[in-house]
C-alpha cells in the first residue's frame, strides 16, 4: 500500500464520516462537504492504485530481462564448451 492509498482511503471514510454527520443533524452542506472528500479519497485512492500497479509491472520487467540476460548467459557459456 502506497502514500496515496493510505491517504486516500482516510479522506474517504473522514468524508463518510462528514457526510453521516450532516445527515443526522440535517445539515445539507456538512452531506454535500462530506459526499465531496468521499470522492477525493476515492479518486486518490485510484491513483495509489494506478502508480502500485505501474510500480509492479516495472518490478516484473526488471525481473523478466533480468532472466533474459541470465539464459542469454548460459547459452553463450553452453556454445563455448559444445566448441
Amino acid at each position: 500500500m502506497n502514500e496515496d492509498q493510505v491517504k486516500g482511503k482516510a479522506k474517504d471514510v473522514a468524508g463518510r464520516v462528514e457526510r453521516q454527520v450532516g445527515e443526522w443533524t440535517g445539515d445539507t452542506e456538512k452531506q454535500v462537504h462530506g459526499a465531496a472528500k468521499q470522492v477525493e479519497g476515492k479518486v486518490q485512492n485510484a491513483v495509489g492504485d494506478v502508480k502500485d500497479a505501474g510500480k509492479k509491472a516495472a518490478d516484473q520487467a526488471e525481473k523478466d530481462r533480468k532472466e533474459r540476460q541470465r539464459l542469454e548467459e548460459e547459452r553463450e557459456n553452453n556454445q563455448r564448451k559444445a566448441s
